[in-house]
């Protein structure tokens, strides 16, 4: 072949890498935690209607805040040891590195919504307690009953009779509330709550969002991963978005989000990323144990899941897709 052939071919080459290139980056991409199936729809209309990303996270995690129906996040949470709702969320924005959390919020049934303004109105990245309420009702929410009569029954369930722990045992700081709290986190290994929303827009920005009202009968004013950016989720454009749900403490240990995200800054598939980032939760070797779960997508919108447990899986939406499609998140051990 001649000069000019190859000239021509290597023209022809790069036109098509730069035509798969557009449509990588225009793709839209939404995953979630597996409650997250209003979100992830939410998020996908919102951008294929030309929507703003951070509107889409937020908005589509409101849903899942809204709904009675799931006790791990929002309205109809699960309570501490004393019967009060406390609800933690945080979102951040890759394109900027911008982020908003607030935790233990017990009057607001949409922290998510709290977080966002906590980012764009104030000084600061996280409020918590009386402050985050505060903030809240001066931003214009309305204030809510969160412990609804179902959360309540299952409150009161748990303290009488399946747990055999009530509030008392906290007051007291009783001798075996360790011990018990060992035995309910083994009981709940295999549970996930919070919800995790990840969103990509057509220009490759890249956003999280998360929120849960954490551990039920949790000690008061515990704050778990959702809210620590770096623990709970992390975005950056550049390299790729996690985000967590499971014992918090144990993401919290190893800041799991920004550890997964900053493989995939070293170029380390998504999936490859998870999978270490579990491993190293397994590695801590916890004595009070508890599950964990990380989603994750890559700079170019490629998705993966891992999980100390089986059978776990996340929700998938891009653009070409009418619906949420479930993905396996990949089960790993010592």
């Amino acid at each position: 072949m001649d000069y000019s052939a190859r000239k021509f071919d290597n023209a022809y080459l790069s036109t098509e890498i730069v035509l798969i290139f557009k449509r990588v980056v225009s793709m839209i991409v939404a995953i979630a935690s597996r409650n997250g199936d209003k979100a992830v729809r939410e998020a996908l209309r919102i951008l294929k209607g030309g929507g703003d990303l951070l509107d889409a996270v937020e908005k589509g995690v409101r849903l899942v805040e809204d709904d009675p129906a799931d006790t791990t996040v929002g309205y109809g949470g699960l309570p501490n040891l004393l019967g009060e709702v406390e609800l933690d969320a945080s979102i951040m924005d890759g394109a900027t590195l911008r982020t908003g959390a607030v935790a233990g919020i017990k009057h607001f049934k949409n922290p998510i919504s709290i977080a966002r303004r906590v980012m764009e109105q104030t000084p600061h990245v996280l409020l918590i307690g009386e402050g985050a309420d505060r903030f809240a009702k001066l931003q214009g929410f309305e204030e809510t009953n969160l412990l609804t009569p179902e959360a309540k029954k299952r409150y009161e369930d748990m303290v009488t009779g399946k747990a055999q722990l009530y509030s008392e045992a906290y007051r007291k700081i009783h001798g075996e509330l360790l011990e018990w709290y060992k035995k309910y986190i083994e009981s709940k290994s295999d549970s996930h709550g919070t919800v995790n929303l990840i969103v990509r827009d057509s220009e490759g920005n890249l956003a999280v969002g998360v929120s849960t009202s954490g551990t039920a009968l949790k000690m008061p004013g515990r704050i778990g991963d959702s809210p620590i950016i770096g623990a709970g989720n992390y975005a950056d454009k550049t390299a790729g978005a996690a985000a967590c749900t499971g014992r918090g403490e144990l993401s919290i240990r190893i800041c799991l989000a920004k550890h997964v995200v900053d493989l995939m800054r070293q170029r380390v598939p998504v999936q490859e990323a998870c999978i270490d980032g579990i491993r190293k939760i397994l590695q801590l070797n916890d004595p009070l144990g508890g599950g964990m779960n990380v989603l994750a997508m890559s700079r170019t919108g490629e998705t993966a899941g891992a999980s100390t447990a089986a059978e776990v899986f996340y929700l998938y939406q891009d653009e070409k897709l009418s619906e949420p499609v479930r993905k396996t998140s990949l089960q790993v051990r010592v």
